[in-house]
């Protein structure tokens, strides 16, 4: 494997989950539906555990979370970017506006959380030694809520969508009744919503 890439992704990693933080923060003042707004507040909670997980990983392979790398200012300046959507929504003066626009946020920040965990545990099958280690308990704390981060946000999204257009919506959507984990049960679940129409 290629050592300097391995980093850089755990740089851009922290640096997600430093960022994916504040988008919790945000979203939640941004929420006006109160299962939604539980749910973000359960997975900011979560969000800060992971921060902790990537720490305890640096600290275990012997790397200084203060490394700054362009890869690194990029993640920063996109959840930087998602933060300043949020609040000219929230300024605009539509509170279910601004509550669709940050549940698209959190799936544009998730997406890059999501990847980032699926190459850690990619990279966890193929390390050995202490890297293996670190990088596969991380991956067995976190993998599993990274997948419910997004799909269960990509399905409020839609059906927040689908309500702003006028159509019934399923809220909350069939994603959290099926407690979708995997690309496949969100399919799935978005299938099945006419059912529970």
């Amino acid at each position: 494997m290629n050592s300097a890439q391995v980093e850089e992704l755990l740089y851009q990693a922290l640096e997600t989950e430093l960022g994916g933080v504040q988008v919790y923060e945000m979203a939640i003042s941004c929420a006006v539906n109160e299962d939604l707004r539980k749910e973000w507040e359960k997975y900011g909670g979560e969000t800060k555990t992971h921060v902790q997980v990537v720490e305890q990983v640096f600290e275990q392979l012997g790397l200084d979370t203060s490394v700054e790398t362009p890869g690194r200012k990029v993640v920063r300046h996109k959840a930087e970017s998602l933060l300043k959507a949020m609040e000219m929504a929230k300024q605009a003066g539509d509170p279910a506006g601004a509550q669709l626009v940050a549940a698209e946020c959190v799936v544009d920040a998730e997406t890059k959380d999501h990847a980032n965990w699926e190459l850690i545990g990619k990279i966890a099958e193929e390390a050995t030694g202490v890297q293996k280690e670190a990088l596969t308990e991380a991956y067995e704390q976190v993998g599993e809520q990274e997948d419910m981060h997004l799909y269960h946000t990509m399905g409020w999204t839609r059906e927040l969508w689908i309500e702003a257009l006028g159509m019934p919506a399923v809220l909350p959507p069939p994603e959290e009744e099926k407690k979708v984990v995997t690309a496949i049960g969100q399919s799935r679940a978005e299938q099945s919503r006419d059912d529970m129409l």
